[in-house]
């Protein structure tokens, strides 16, 4: 069933049920999605970005050995209690803000089926609504309106949206790629014609890829159903929107908003090591001086750092 373009966006799902395995052994334990970005574990920044955009309803889609992001979503009365006794006002503010943020619902993905998969599981969640997608690994600055402005494309014109990001050609196969064509009247949505999951450079359709934002019609889940495993095996959300921008049924059709502004990547190893620094040093209670010694570190100690490093190698 398909839902129409007024429809409200009420409902977000966030898929979370990755081994993070180029995280180990960090994430042997801990889940990937639990790792903290200055103060705060990654997925707490993803389920903010779905409150400003006035969504209070987020299911995430998780495995085994995740029960940490359910705790941490909940009430910790002991905690909080102890915190009144000590009269800290402040700290007792951030630890009830996760709790606090909406009805966040967890459900089981099962097996490791792909995206499209742990995306289907959403169905009985979702009913014949329009929601969200937000994957953990991309945490899109608190500046940014991207989730905002997908779902206003969405009532403008209908269908599902997905988020774009121009990226260098030698970096398009780590992602899925859109073929697009303009649309009179607008500047950064655009009508996306063809879809295809992490080609190489030379087999691209162009340099937009396809970030971890989605707002989809509801019909998604019909096609998901329907489609057969695809690269790795796996059941993947870029077949079943291919699909859906090649359909002429209701609530086909796929759009993309090309994103321009801040986006931290922190499912890699070193991106996520940036995005650490870059969220740092705009903190509001330690950005100043982290700044300020991040500066004299580099001025003062980089470079012995560097040959200290040469001389361990050898």
């Amino acid at each position: 069933m398909s839902a129409s373009r007024n429809d409200p966006v009420l409902k977000a799902v966030i898929p979370a049920a990755g081994l993070g395995t180029r995280f180990l052994p960090a994430s042997k334990a801990i889940p990937k999605e639990m790792l903290p970005v200055v103060d705060k574990p990654a997925i707490q920044y993803v389920v903010e970005e779905a409150a400003r955009a006035g969504i209070e309803d987020v299911l995430m889609i998780t495995g085994r050995n995740k029960a940490s992001l359910e705790d941490h979503f909940d009430r910790h009365w002991e905690l909080e209690a102890a915190l009144e006794r000590k009269l800290d006002d402040e700290k007792l503010r951030r630890v009830r803000k996760s709790a606090d943020l909406g009805n966040v619902h967890f459900v089981r993905q099962g097996e490791p089926l792909g995206l499209g998969h742990a995306v289907l599981q959403a169905k009985a969640h979702v009913g014949d609504a329009p929601f969200a997608v937000l994957l953990g690994d991309d945490l899109i600055d608190e500046t940014e309106h991207l989730l905002e402005d997908m779902i206003a494309a969405r009532g403008r014109h209908g269908g599902s949206v997905v988020a774009l990001m121009e990226v260098p050609a030698d970096q398009i196969h780590m992602y899925g790629c859109a073929a697009v064509e303009s649309i009179d009247g607008e500047t950064d949505v655009v009508r996306v014609t063809s879809m295809v999951e992490k080609p190489n450079a030379e087999d691209a359709p162009s340099n937009l890829a396809v970030i971890g934002r989605y707002v989809l019609d509801p019909s998604i889940f019909a096609v998901l159903e329907q489609t057969a495993p695809g690269r790795g095996g796996e059941i993947q959300l870029t077949d079943a929107l291919l699909a859906e921008a090649q359909s002429r049924n209701d609530g086909g059709g796929v759009l993309g908003v090309v994103f321009r502004g801040n986006r931290y990547d922190t499912g890699d190893r070193l991106d996520y090591l940036k995005a650490v620094v870059r969220l740092a040093v705009r903190h509001r209670e330690i950005g100043d001086d982290f700044r300020s010694w991040l500066g004299e570190w580099v001025e003062t100690d980089e470079g012995s750092g560097a040959a200290e490093g040469q001389q361990l190698k050898h």
